[in-house]
């Protein structure tokens, strides 16, 4: 049987493989996945994670439990060599290996790309995991508990202040959600006042939110004014040095969250190790077939889509001509890639990847939301409700999907689940903080100051009056 190779397991990465596993024949092509982590993130649910809406678990998908018939290889791809069709895999534990396949579909996704300002890389934290937002998450409950024990002053301020980086759509979400979060945490916490909480939103360029309208990005900053927040248009950060937040403007105050969500990159573990084309912004050279390869060349027996991939828009609407990096594209693709394979194996023809955009849509916490289409725009309740029904039905499996709802159920009756896990992530703090250890080598076998010589008698023991008992 031919050997199928996906190379991470994100979006991409598993519906290629759950549409392959659908389509191909038995005994048409062995398909293997590899990816570093077990499970697929759906990433619009991340900012939801963050504010305690979605139980962080619901918000992912099993490679294991899903991908039935396809072999999962935990592990990291550290070289994808074409020209002898080789992969290295190298596992957390153990020696690599190269993995023979006779085709490679290289889906291996993104992650946040960021610019050496100072502070940021000891400072900031990113939204493109589940674990990052459950440590946003976290880290707003803990700041809470910490503050509501402190009096007013620099140190209560500091830890009641938030700043997020980037005023796209992952930003955007991520900072009204975070804002919403605070807001309704302020009925559990008496000790702070809601003018004690403190929003910040960076963002360099003269706008937020470059997907919909201008009208309706400044319905948005209005909006998040209303509700306490401020956003920083035309402004840089320059520095994030132990949190003391400094911007282009002049303006600086103290941060103990900072959440950075200005851009993402192709990942560099692949683009940077292979012997497949890269173009010049760092993404996979691919074709609007999905094949690796240029209009005028074509990589046999190479595929690539998604984040990772620079696929040609034929619309005509993507920016600089290629497909923008979101789930609405990398899913669609994907099932195209699944499909043009089987084609290709069974000698068939192949398509190109043609979809217009259906719009963009975002939650800017509960029952607010803004959805835009061309020139149709809508904003509040009824976009929030079609936020959550375009995003319920996206997630893929039935088993997840009820998962979500029920999450969403059970916080419209019974509120969000406002408990923070932060020792988890030192889990034997306590365990070893009162475990019993064995006394050091030297104490126990150093030699007693009353030892007698051989064969001496030791004297007798001076006896003590007796004390009376006394009774109480």
């Amino acid at each position: 049987m031919p050997k199928i190779l996906i190379v991470g397991g994100g979006y991409a990465g598993f519906y290629t493989a759950w549409k392959l596993e659908k389509w191909l024949r038995k005994g048409e092509a062995e398909v293997t996945l590899v990816d570093p982590l077990p499970y697929m993130t759906y990433q619009p649910f991340l900012p939801e994670v963050a504010a305690g809406e979605i139980e962080p678990r619901h918000a992912v998908v099993s490679h294991r439990r899903h991908l039935k018939k396809t072999n999962v290889i935990t592990a990291k791809v550290t070289y994808v060599n074409h020209a002898e069709k080789k992969a290295t895999i190298t596992p957390a534990i153990g020696e690599p290996w190269e993995f023979e396949y006779d085709q490679v579909v290289v889906t291996a996704g993104a992650v946040s790309r960021t610019f050496p300002i100072p502070g940021v890389a000891d400072q900031a934290i990113g939204l493109k995991n589940i674990e990052e937002a459950v440590a946003i998450r976290d880290r707003i409950l803990g700041n809470f508990d910490k503050a509501a024990a402190l009096p007013p002053g620099p140190e209560r301020e500091r830890l009641l202040t938030f700043v997020v980086v980037g005023g796209g759509f992952a930003g955007i979400e991520a900072f009204a959600e975070m804002r919403a979060f605070a807001s309704a945490l302020l009925k559990q916490y008496p000790q702070i006042t809601f003018e004690e909480t403190h929003f910040h939103l960076i963002e360099a360029m003269g706008r937020i939110m470059p997907e919909v309208s201008l009208p309706t990005s400044h319905w948005v900053i209005k909006n998040l004014a209303e509700r306490g927040a401020q956003i920083h248009l035309e402004t840089q950060l320059s520095s994030a040095v132990d949190g003391h937040i400094e911007l282009s403007t002049g303006q600086s105050f103290d941060s103990d969250l900072i959440v950075w969500t200005a851009g993402v990159m192709a990942n560099p573990q692949i683009v940077r190790h292979t012997d497949l084309p890269i173009e010049e912004r760092g993404r996979l050279r691919v074709r609007a077939d999905l094949r690796v390869g240029t209009d005028d060349e074509v990589i046999a027996d190479a595929w690539g889509c998604g984040d990772v991939a620079a696929v040609p828009d034929l619309t005509g609407m993507g920016v600089g001509g290629f497909c923008v990096p979101n789930a609405q594209h990398a899913v669609r693709q994907a099932k195209l890639l699944a499909k043009n394979i089987v084609a290709t194996l069974r000698g068939e023809g192949i398509k190109e990847y043609f979809h217009k955009s259906l719009g963009a849509v975002a939650g800017l916490g509960l029952g607010i939301g803004v959805y835009q289409y061309r020139k149709l725009a809508i904003k509040g309740l009824i976009a929030w409700f079609m936020h959550r029904g375009y995003h319920g039905l996206a997630m893929p499996s039935w088993e997840r999907k009820w998962r979500v709802l029920g999450d969403w159920w059970l916080d419209f009756w019974l509120g969000r689940d406002n408990v923070s896990l932060a020792a988890v992530q030192n889990p034997r703090g306590v365990f070893e903080e009162f475990a019993a250890r064995p006394k050091p080598q030297v104490e126990a076998s150093a030699p007693k100051n009353d030892a007698a010589p051989a064969g001496a008698k030791k004297p007798a023991a001076k006896k003590e009056p007796a004390k009376a008992s006394v009774a109480g």
